[in-house]
């Protein structure tokens, strides 16, 4: 029974396991610009999103200063960084649900204050590693993956013995 318990641990375990991996590699070692580019031409997505320009940690996010590869990278980091915490929050409650006698409240919150502690971490872990910055902006995303994720669950709560 104890071995069946500590393998709901290993999941989230694992992958924080993963994100830190993530974070300590130098963002040279991620650059997806050139596989993007070779993929497919992204040109076609100028006149359609050339408008879009805002501020990100102090940088400009647009075509005209990303290229349209740099652009396509910045949201699909963006995304990872949602789904990434998204998935932490469920495997921390899926943890807690098989191995605690937890009202699914206290999993929820326990569960997203531990996933919020992760993404501040992370963060802080990045400001250690060559060529990454930290940037509350991140833990925002980070926040708000594990958020939906929440409501996800709370939605799913009639079927949890299906999660």
């Amino acid at each position: 029974m104890m071995n069946r318990k500590l393998f709901y641990w290993f999941l989230p375990i694992i992958w924080m396991a993963v994100i830190f991996f993530s974070s300590a590699t130098p963002y040279e070692k991620q650059d997806m610009k050139p596989l993007l580019a070779s993929i497919i031409d992204f040109s076609i997505l100028e006149p359609y999103f050339s408008w879009v320009s805002f501020i990100y940690n102090q940088s400009e996010v647009s075509i005209a200063a990303l290229g349209v590869e740099g652009f396509i990278e910045f949201f699909i980091r963006k995304g990872a960084h949602f789904g990434a915490f998204f998935l932490l929050m469920i495997l921390f409650c899926i943890a807690f649900r098989k191995t605690v006698q937890w009202n699914l409240h206290k999993i929820l919150v326990v569960s997203f204050g531990l996933t919020i502690a992760y993404a501040i971490m992370d963060e802080l872990h990045q400001g250690l590693t060559p060529n990454r910055t930290p940037f509350y902006g991140d833990v925002v995303i980070d926040g708000f993956g594990a958020s939906v994720a929440y409501f996800f669950l709370l939605i799913r709560y009639k079927k949890w013995k299906k999660i």
